[in-house]
């Protein structure tokens, strides 16, 4: 993977964290953001801590050794957290990527050896960066059908 493609990954998981920040701002009120609907396990506010703390960990913690310390659990259980905390934890996200893919060493990307969760072990990080960002996606998408299917809109 050469610069200017991981700068690219970058700059689709800064837009698609912008559009994750929108979606949560297009709730009609704060209860709705942590609103499971029928037929699904997830609210719009655990999405949000989630895919924040994914990127936090694989990206910032792994790949950058940001410190950050990830309680994947608490990203499934905490609820009531203010729309604008997880937006600022978005935004935290979407910096850290920018700082991290900006300035990682393109060896580090070839590495095997990063801590992946069982089914991408001894894959390179390169693998692993278009997974993060393919998972971003997702969870973007399901925000955006939550959203409309509790608001009608």
């Amino acid at each position: 993977m050469e610069r200017h493609e991981l700068e690219d990954i970058a700059r689709i998981i800064e837009r698609n964290l912008a559009r994750m920040e929108e979606e949560l701002s297009a709730y009609p009120d704060e209860e709705s953001v942590w609103s499971v609907a029928p037929g699904t396990t997830n609210s719009a506010g655990t999405l949000a801590l989630h895919m924040s703390g994914n990127l936090l960990h694989y990206v910032g913690a792994l790949l950058g050794e940001t410190g950050y310390i990830r309680d994947r659990d608490r990203e499934f259980s905490e609820r009531d957290v203010p729309r604008a905390e997880l937006q600022a934890r978005l935004r935290e996200a979407a910096s850290v990527v920018r700082d991290v893919f900006g300035s990682v060493p393109l060896e580090r990307l070839r590495d095997t050896s990063e801590e992946f969760p069982e089914r991408y072990r001894d894959r390179p990080f390169s693998f692993f960066v278009l997974h993060l960002t393919t998972h971003l996606s997702y969870h973007l998408g399901q925000v955006n059908y939550h959203r409309r299917f509790l608001s009608g809109d």
